[in-house]
């Protein structure tokens, strides 16, 4: 019973953590490099709340969030599906927080239109999301893989 235990639950628990870890990272300099040109500026919902603070909670909640998510996929056996699925909820968080980081600290401060604000967003996120999802993905892939393979 103890080596299943130990054989079954500490490869996950490693998976999980080179995951979370991963997915922290890479979060932290996603919102930095695509929303960085607002980290001088007041957020609107909390006037003490700087803007390193607002990544570190992001990242911490989608490194949680996602690394869930990621195991979940992880059963699924086709990799293409795996890979464009990781990808689809990577993008689609960052994209989510890239737009409530505009939102927060740029246009509640003056009159932008939704359509302004998701052109802004795409505008501010593209290269950083496009580069920075990939490497995400397939250096979870790399890494786990080789990881699997001891």
């Amino acid at each position: 019973m103890k080596q299943t235990l130990k054989t079954k639950l500490f490869p996950l628990l490693k998976k999980v953590t080179i995951i979370t870890i991963i997915i922290f990272i890479t979060t932290f300099i996603q919102i930095y490099w695509a929303m960085g040109s607002l980290s001088e500026r007041n957020s609107s919902g909390c006037l003490d709340c700087t803007f390193s603070y607002d990544a570190y909670l992001m990242s911490l909640i989608s490194a949680i969030l996602l690394s869930i998510v990621f195991l979940f996929l992880s059963f699924i056996k086709n990799s293409y599906l795996k890979v464009f699925l990781q990808l689809l909820f990577l993008i689609s968080i960052w994209l989510f927080w890239n737009y409530g980081i505009f939102v927060d600290r740029e246009s509640s401060w003056s009159t932008f239109r939704f359509k302004e604000e998701l052109f802004y967003t795409f505008t501010l996120s593209f290269l950083p999301i496009s580069i920075l999802s990939i490497i995400t993905v397939f250096t979870l892939h790399y890494i786990l893989k080789k990881y699997e393979s001891k």
